[in-house]
């Protein structure tokens, strides 16, 4: 059972890896800091993409699973709802190779977006109140 629930967590894990290296561009509006923690792991999404690896989560969740004698993904709510968002069906060469060139493409829109909001934030509010004398 030990295993059944690691394996679940790694699963939650890889999801959320995943959609922070889709996104986390976006949090770095709200905490400046978290650009230092998500280009690592965007260049790593965007390298594992394109070399075709295995992200290590994947053995590591199929080992758990094996471990604790279960199939993979059996029919657990996690299992039904998040693994085909992270294993898609027919997900091919090109298609990885696709997301590997489109994440970092995504990101720097982001990130231009984010550096004008913050530009523009730190402009407004360093320049002085005009409208009262």
């Amino acid at each position: 059972m030990a295993y059944r629930i690691t394996a679940e967590l790694v699963l939650v894990l890889h999801f959320l890896f995943i959609v922070f290296v889709v996104a986390g561009g976006l949090l770095v509006l709200w905490r400046p800091r978290a650009l230092w923690v998500h280009l690592p792991l965007l260049v790593w999404g965007t390298v594992v993409s394109l070399a075709g690896w295995i992200c290590p989560l994947t053995p590591l969740e199929n080992r758990l699973r094996a471990a604790g004698g279960a199939a993979e993904y059996d029919g657990t709510f996690l299992e039904q709802y998040l693994a085909p968002v992270i294993y898609p069906q027919g997900w091919s060469r090109d298609l990885a190779l696709a997301a590997g060139l489109l994440l970092p493409i995504w990101n720097v829109l982001v990130y231009v977006w984010v550096w004008r909001r913050l530009s523009r934030r730190r402009s407004g509010s360093s320049s002085p109140d005009r409208s009262n004398p």
